[in-house]
C-alpha cells in the first residue's frame, strides 16, 4: 500500500534527500528505508537516514564523487558529507532461499500485505542465516527485514510511504511485530530477539503477543549469535536512552540469565538491594537524554559494577578476580581487551572513592571516567554525588573534606 502525507518532508535530512533525487533522476529507484522512516512516522528525530536503491554499488559510486564502496560479503555505498556524515546506500536485496516465490498475500482490515512464503521447516533444522547477498526487488527487500516497522520505504519525490508488510498499521498501533513467523525469524537470526527488546524499550512500543511467546520459546537461541554481534547489541541497549527499561525487560523475560548470568543471579539474590542497579541505569539514561552519553567502558562498568564488586570482594588480588569475572563473560559476548583493562581500573578505585579516599587517583589519566562512574554509583545508592563527580575540574586536593565527599540527602 502507498500512503501520502504521513511524513513532514522538511524533517528529512537534506543530504539524504539529495542522494535520493540524484539516483532517481539517473533512472534508478531510490527510497529512504528502515529506522529513519519508522522514526519520522513516530515523530522522533532519526539518528540515521539510510537509502535502498535499484542501483548497483558501482553505479552509485559513478554518480557521487564523494562515495566509497565498502564490504566484502555484500557491497554497500557510503556517500560522504561534511562533518563526518555518512548516508548509507544499499542495493535492494532478497533472501536467496526464497527462489521465485518469496511472498504470499494476506488481506485483513487494513488491506493487503505480504508475508514470506511458507516453508516446510523441520523443528530441529538449523535456520541460521549465514549468507544474505542476493540482489532483489523492493518488495523482496522489505520481506527480508526483521520487523514490520522497519520494512517501510519513503519515496521522497512522490511523498509516499510504501508499505508491503503492514508496517504503517503497526506504527499506528505502537507494536513490534515480525515480518512472518516470529519463531522462524528468531531462529534465522537470534539477534532479532535483542532488537525486539531494544525497539520496545527505546520507542516505548508494545510487543505483539505472538512475538512475545516466540521470544520466550526461542530465547535459548541467543547463545548461537556471534559474540561480537551480541556485544554490539548490548552496547546499543545501553546507549539508546532506555537502558533501565531494556535490561529490566531482559531480566523479566529470562534473557538476561542467558546473556549475563552474573548480573541476573545478582538481581535475583539481593532482593530490594537490586534497586541500586536500576537507579544506576536510570542515571545513565538521564545523562543520555542530556546529550552526555558516557563512553562504552563507563556504560559497561555501570551495568556490571554490583556483581563485579561482589566477585572481587575479599580477594587478595582484585585485579586477577576481575579478569576471571570478565573471562567467563567473554564466552557469551566479546569485550575488547582495551575496554576490559580500563573497566578493571575504574572499578578498582570505587570502594576508595566511597570512603572519601581519592588520593593518587586524581592524578591518573582515567580519573574523569572513574569520577563519572562514582557519580552514577552514588545516584544508584541514593546518595548525592560529590561536586567533582561530573566535573573533575572542581576536585580540590584533600578528598576527605566535606566539600568532596558524597553525602546522604
Amino acid at each position: 500500500m502507498r500512503y501520502t502525507g504521513l511524513i513532514v518532508r522538511d524533517r528529512v535530512d537534506q543530504d539524504a534527500a539529495k542522494v535520493c533525487k540524484r539516483l532517481t533522476r539517473a533512472g534508478h529507484q531510490a527510497y529512504l528505508v528502515g529506522g529513519g522512516v519508522r522514526d519520522l512516522l513516530l515523530g522522533h528525530k532519526p539518528k540515521d537516514f539510510d537509502i535502498a536503491t535499484s542501483a548497483r554499488p558501482h553505479e552509485v559510486r559513478a554518480l557521487f564523487r564523494n562515495c566509497r564502496v565498502i564490504g566484502r560479503r555484500f557491497r554497500l555505498a557510503h556517500v560522504l558529507f561534511s562533518g563526518g556524515k555518512i548516508i548509507e546506500v544499499a542495493t535492494f536485496r532478497r533472501d536467496p532461499r526464497d527462489g521465485d516465490a518469496p511472498a504470499n498475500s494476506v488481506e485483513d482490515e487494513d488491506g493487503v500485505r505480504l508475508v514470506p512464503a511458507q516453508r516446510v521447516v523441520d523443528e530441529d533444522a538449523d535456520l541460521l542465516i549465514r549468507h544474505d547477498n542476493a540482489f532483489g526487488e523492493p518488495h523482496e527487500d522489505a520481506l527480508r527485514r526483521d520487523f514490520t516497522i522497519n520494512g517501510l520505504f519513503y519515496d521522497f519525490e512522490r511523498d509516499e510511504v510504501i508499505d508491503y508488510v503492514g508496517g504503517v498499521r503497526d506504527v499506528r498501533a505502537r507494536v513490534v511485530r515480525t515480518i512472518g513467523d516470529p519463531a522462524i525469524r528468531f531462529r534465522e537470526d537470534p539477534i532479532r530477539i535483542l532488537r525486539a527488546i531494544k525497539f520496545c524499550a527505546r520507542l516505548d512500543l508494545g510487543l505483539d503477543p505472538e512475538l512475545y511467546d516466540a521470544l520466550i520459546d526461542q530465547r535459548s537461541t541467543v547463545g548461537r549469535a556471534s559474540p561480537p554481534r551480541t556485544f554490539e547489541e548490548i552496547l546499543r541497549l545501553l546507549r539508546g536512552g532506555a537502558a533501565h527499561r531494556s535490561f529490566y525487560l531482559l531480566w523479566d523475560s529470562g534473557l538476561l540469565s542467558l546473556l549475563i548470568p552474573e548480573l541476573s543471579s545478582y538481581l535475583d539474590d539481593v532482593g530490594e538491594a537490586a534497586v541500586t542497579v536500576w537507579r544506576r541505569l536510570s542515571a545513565v539514561d538521564e545523562l543520555t537524554a542530556k546529550g552526555q552519553l558516557p563512553s562504552d567502558t563507563i556504560l559497561l562498568s555501570a551495568l556490571l559494577q554490583s556483581p563485579a564488586e561482589e566477585y572481587m570482594d575479599g580477594e587478595r588480588d582484585p585485579a586477577l578476580a576481575f579478569d576471571a569475572f570478565a573471562e567467563e563473560m567473554a564466552m557469551r559476548f566479546t569485550v575488547p581487551r582495551r575496554i576490559r583493562e580500563r573497566m578493571r581500573l575504574l572499578l578498582a578505585v570505587q570502594k576508595r572513592f566511597r570512603e572519601g579516599k581519592v588520593g593518587n587517583a586524581a592524578r591518573r589519566e582515567f580519573f574523569s571516567d572513574a569520577a563519572l562512574l562514582h557519580g552514577l554509583d552514588c545516584l544508584g545508592r541514593g546518595l548525592t554525588p560529590p561536586v567533582w563527580a561530573f566535573d573533575v575540574s572542581r576536585y580540590v586536593e584533600g578528598a576527605g573534606s566535606k566539600k568532596n565527599k558524597a553525602r546522604t540527602p
